[in-house]
């Protein structure tokens, strides 16, 4: 990685990239064991995490690169069910599930291992580019 005060570099760009992408691949893993998760109360219940994501640019090399603004819980609501029987149930019966989507969340996971992929072949691609050229010399 540059240091503070420099410009950045390609493989930097692709670094901070795949450091994304391995943040939301981390999140969709957290969700997806979470998934089918009970709580006896909605406060209680597991609530999808939602990485968000902010562009940078670099103004002495001219190149945008993405950063990781921050992993927030979602505010999607937790799924109530009647089971008087289960442990964890209150007074009412009920138990909260928690609100996950295992298709969305295996999609997000397939996605974001897609794009790590992509980022490793283009620095591949530029690292290739780079020893062609200095070979030409």
């Amino acid at each position: 990685m540059s240091q503070p005060g420099q410009p950045l570099s390609l493989f930097d760009v692709t670094a901070r990239a795949m450091s994304a992408q391995l943040v939301r691949m981390n999140a969709s893993a957290s969700n997806l064991a979470n998934a089918g998760n009970v709580a006896a109360s909605k406060d209680a219940a597991y609530r999808p995490l939602r990485p968000v994501f902010a562009e940078e640019l670099d103004r002495s090399s001219g190149l945008a690169t993405v950063r990781v603004a921050g992993v927030y819980r979602s505010d999607a609501a937790p799924v109530q069910m009647h089971d008087p029987d289960h442990p964890l149930a209150d007074a009412n019966g009920d138990v909260w599930e928690a609100p996950v989507d295992e298709n969305a969340e295996l999609v997000e996971m397939m996605e974001s291992a897609r794009q790590y992929q992509n980022v490793v072949e283009a620095m591949q691609t530029a690292k290739q580019l780079m020893l062609e050229t200095m070979r030409m010399k």
